[in-house]
């Protein structure tokens, strides 16, 4: 079976109601596809009416009624707020992989009034109610996916062609009480959530979806060595300097086994002063390699600015107290003293290996949001990647 590139477009509701861990969890976790890109949009009335045009299908296992009320569903719920035309946020994730359109969409699922609940991803998200007369009493898809590899090719260019003018980081689409200043932060959904295929991503996301807070962009993100210093480079002194005592306690023993004779207070201190530098340098190498696949010292100077063999998730969470609400429910850099509930507790292992990365000051947000680009337009190159220019 070929590579086929599969997509699923997260609804505004879908986003609103913050079910985009939940869904993004049975994805990867179901169909064993790999996650190659995702971009958040803000659709302009133009990618609305393109789209709602297309949706309509005669390769669609769901009769033409359905069909037809996804595609005014399209036209309602994509379109910018006709009382604010503020735009709606809409999200679309991009999977690759053999039979990758048939996998995703049997965990979507099709949409029917005698759903079966909590088998595929509509059942438990999506609505198709019908009233006494059997006349539409709600309606909500929770997510799109196309039913076979030709459509899912002309849909996903359509979203390419308009990915750099409708997509990227959002601004303007969350409305905000007069006087409140929201902030943006950034997540790294790091790479020990994606050994292999698992939930794991999907439920970290998930946990911060009690924040309450709006996502306004999301990328898939390969760090570069280069990227990951840089990322990483305020650290590199503190662990300098925070590790001497450490090193020196670990030296002090070791010499004292070897030696046989007692380290005394100040050689000790000396150990330190000498060992420190050294060990935070191998930790900072660590670190590097853990985000990117390579350590500094392994790689060629031309080989420093390549993305990297390590995927993490990048994420703009924007909101009142973004920072601050998402360090919470994230918990502190060592899992073993994170409070019951929090990430790093539920899914870190060790200070590095602890599930995700957040900012700690809007500062710094701002800072290492420039780092990661995470409005860089990689869903594009992955469709012209691998269907060719549009």
């Amino acid at each position: 079976m070929s590579q086929q590139l599969a997509y699923v477009i997260v609804t505004p509701y879908s986003l609103y109601k913050s079910r985009t861990g939940g869904i993004l969890s049975r994805l990867i976790s179901r169909t064993g596809l790999d996650l190659v890109a995702a971009r958040m949009f803000a659709p302009s009335p133009a990618l609305v009416k393109d789209y709602s045009e297309v949706v309509v299908s005669a390769f669609d296992p769901q009769d033409r009624r359905i069909q037809e009320l996804i595609q005014q569903y399209i036209l309602q719920n994509f379109s910018p707020d006709p009382k604010t035309d503020r735009r709606r946020r809409v999200m679309v994730l991009l999977f690759k992989g053999e039979d990758a359109v048939r996998k995703v969409r049997s965990v979507v699922g099709n949409l029917s009034p005698d759903r079966r609940v909590g088998e595929t991803i509509r059942d438990t998200y999506g609505d198709y109610i019908l009233d006494e007369r059997d006349q539409v009493k709600y309606f909500e898809p929770a997510v799109l996916a196309a039913p076979q590899p030709d459509e899912a090719q002309a849909k996903l260019k359509l979203w390419a062609r308009y990915s750099d003018s409708d997509g990227g980081v959002l601004d303007n689409v969350n409305a905000y009480a007069p006087g409140e200043t929201p902030e943006r932060t950034l997540v790294l959904i790091k790479p020990d959530n994606f050994r292999f295929p698992t939930g794991r991503p999907g439920n970290v996301i998930d946990f911060f979806s009690r924040t309450g807070l709006f996502i306004v962009a999301i990328k898939v993100h390969r760090m570069s060595v280069a990227d990951a210093m840089d990322f990483y480079g305020p650290v590199r002194e503190v662990l300098r300097t925070k590790l001497k005592d450490v090193v020196s306690s670990k030296a002090k023993g070791a010499l004292e086994k070897e030696l046989g004779f007692p380290i005394s207070p100040e050689n000790q201190k000396a150990l330190g002063d000498l060992l420190g530098p050294a060990f935070g340098d191998n930790q900072f190498e660590n670190i590097v390699r853990f985000m990117s696949g390579r350590a500094p010292s392994e790689c060629a100077e031309d080989e420093l600015k390549n993305p990297g063999s390590e995927k993490c998730i990048a994420l703009i969470y924007e909101g009142v107290g973004a920072v601050a609400k998402i360090r919470d429910v994230l918990g502190p850099t060592d899992p073993s003293k994170a409070p019951p509930g929090s990430i790093r507790r539920e899914f870190g292992s060790s200070i590095m290996v602890n599930a995700a990365h957040a900012s700690d000051s809007p500062d710094n947000a701002k800072r290492e949001i420039g780092i990661v680009k995470v409005g860089d337009n990689t869903f594009r190159k992955v469709v012209e990647d691998f269907y060719g220019k549009l």
